[in-house]
C-alpha cells in the first residue's frame, strides 16, 4: 500500500493549509457570529457579511485552483484518488465554514456523487452543475423520527404511485443543510414496496426543496445548539406529488445508491474529525506551554505529558486507518472497502472526541466557552458518533465481516 503523500496533493496540501491558516480562520468566528442578525430576525437567513465572506473566500479559491478536490474517477473531479484527498480533507476539518469554501462540504459532496453516477442527464442539468459551481446547497432525506434509522430497511416514509406521479407522505428529521435558504434540491429515500425483499423495498427520489406539500417543522437542536445557518430540520411531507422522472437509478434500488453515496461520505467525515483531533492537540500543546499554575507550565502538571503523547500517538493510528480504507477504495471498491470504513467510522470521532476532551481540559473553563472553538468541535465529532450510522451499527459490520472468515473455513 502506499499510503504517502504523492508528488501531486503534496503543493496542494501545503496551499489548502495556507488558506486555511491565512484566509480562512480569521474570517470564521466572525462569520458564526453574524447568526442571527438577519433584519428578519431568521437564524437560518445569511446576513450580507456572511455572504461576503463566503463568496469572497469561494472566488478565491476557484482563482488558486483549489476547487472540487473530492469527486474521484470523473470528468468534473480534480483527478485525485481518495488517499491524496484525505490528506487534504484532514486540513479542511480544522475550520469549519473551510470545506464549503473549496466546495467540498457534505452533504453537498455526497449528493454530487448520486447525481453523477446515478442520476439522469435531466437531473445533472438541473441541479449537478450548479452545485459544482457552488451556487447552491443540497440536503439528504433519508433518517425518520418514528423509526430505528439505523435499520433503514425498516424505513416507513411512504412513496406510493398515482398515475405517473409517486406522491410522498411522511417525517423527516436530522435534514442537514435544510435550513439554508441556498438548499436547491433533496434527494429522498422513501418506502415504495413495503412488500418487497429487504433491499429492494426503498426508492431514492429528487426533488425541489419548494415542491407543494413540503413544511420544515422545527430545526433540531445538537447540545442545545441549532447549528444555524446550516440546520439540521425537522420535515413533513404530505401528499407531495412529483414526476416518475423524478426516481434515481430506479425503482427498488434506494440501497444500491444509499450505499454508493454513503461509503465516501462516511470517510470523508472521518478525515475531517482527524484534522480537528490534530487542531486541538496543537491548542493543546501551546496552552500548556503558554499557562502556568503553582509555579509550573501546565504540561508539567499532572499526567500532562502522557495526555499529550497519548493523543499523538491516537491521531497517527486513526489517521493510518484513516489511509488504508481510502487505499481500500481506490483499488477495491467502495463494496470491499465497507469493513475498513466501518471500523474509521467508528475509531476517528472517538479519538477526536478524546483528544478534544482533553483540550478542553487543558484550558480549563475557557475551553467550553465561547472564546475557543473547542466546545462547538466537541459536539460536532459526538455528533459524528450518530451520522452515517452509529457506533454500534459499524462494530456490527466489521464483528460480522471478521466472523465471515471463519464461518467459511
Amino acid at each position: 500500500m502506499d499510503l504517502g503523500v504523492s508528488d501531486k496533493v503534496r503543493p496542494l496540501i501545503a496551499q489548502v493549509r495556507a488558506m486555511v491558516e491565512t484566509d480562512i480562520a480569521p474570517l470564521d468566528a466572525e462569520f458564526h457570529a453574524e447568526v442571527g442578525k438577519h433584519p428578519s430576525g431568521d437564524r437560518f437567513r445569511h446576513t450580507d457579511r456572511q455572504l461576503e465572506i463566503l463568496n469572497g473566500l469561494k472566488a478565491l479559491a476557484r482563482e488558486r485552483g483549489l476547487w472540487n478536490f473530492w469527486l474521484t474517477d470523473s470528468d468534473h473531479g480534480y483527478g485525485l484518488s481518495t488517499v491524496e484527498y484525505a490528506y487534504l480533507a484532514e486540513e479542511m476539518g480544522k475550520v469549519s465554514i473551510a470545506a464549503e469554501v473549496f466546495n467540498c462540504n457534505a452533504p453537498d459532496t455526497g449528493n454530487m456523487e448520486v447525481l453523477e453516477r446515478y442520476g439522469t442527464q435531466a437531473h445533472k442539468d438541473r441541479w449537478l452543475g450548479r452545485l459544482l459551481e457552488g451556487e447552491i446547497r443540497s440536503a439528504y432525506v433519508m433518517t425518520e423520527p418514528g423509526t430505528a434509522s439505523s435499520d433503514a430497511a425498516q424505513l416507513s416514509f411512504a412513496a406510493r404511485r398515482d398515475g405517473d406521479d409517486w406522491v410522498l407522505n411522511g417525517e423527516k428529521w436530522w435534514i442537514s443543510g435544510a435550513g439554508d435558504p441556498r438548499c436547491g434540491l433533496y434527494i429522498v429515500m422513501a418506502c415504495s414496496d413495503p412488500d418487497a425483499a429487504k433491499h429492494q423495498r426503498h426508492t431514492m427520489f429528487v426533488l425541489d426543496p419548494d415542491t407543494s406539500g413540503i413544511e420544515v417543522l422545527r430545526p433540531m437542536q445538537v447540545f442545545g445548539q441549532d447549528d444555524a445557518p446550516h440546520g439540521h430540520m425537522h420535515l413533513r411531507f404530505t401528499d407531495v406529488r412529483i414526476g416518475a422522472d423524478a426516481v434515481v437509478l430506479g425503482e427498488g434500488r434506494g440501497f444500491e445508491v444509499a450505499q454508493g453515496r454513503l461509503g465516501p461520505g462516511r470517510i470523508h467525515h472521518c478525515m475531517r474529525a482527524i484534522g480537528q483531533a490534530e487542531k486541538a492537540l496543537e491548542m493543546m500543546c501551546t496552552r500548556g506551554l503558554e499557562r502556568e499554575a503553582f509555579g509550573k507550565p501546565l504540561v508539567e502538571l499532572g499526567a500532562n505529558y502522557d495526555i499529550i503523547a497519548d493523543a499523538r500517538m491516537e491521531i497517527e493510528m486513526a489517521r493510518l486507518l484513516c489511509l488504508k480504507a481510502a487505499w481500500m477504495m481506490d483499488t477495491a471498491g467502495v463494496r470491499a472497502a465497507q469493513p475498513w470504513i466501518s471500523q474509521i467510522k467508528v475509531v476517528a470521532p472517538l479519538m477526536a472526541g478524546r483528544v478534544i476532551d482533553e483540550a478542553m481540559q487543558m484550558h480549563g473553563a475557557a475551553g467550553i466557552s465561547q472564546d475557543f472553538d473547542l466546545a462547538h468541535m466537541w459536539t460536532h465529532v459526538r455528533t459524528l458518533r450518530f451520522a452515517d450510522g452509529p457506533d454500534a451499527v459499524h462494530r456490527r459490520q466489521v464483528a460480522r465481516a471478521e466472523l465471515r472468515k471463519y464461518a467459511e473455513q
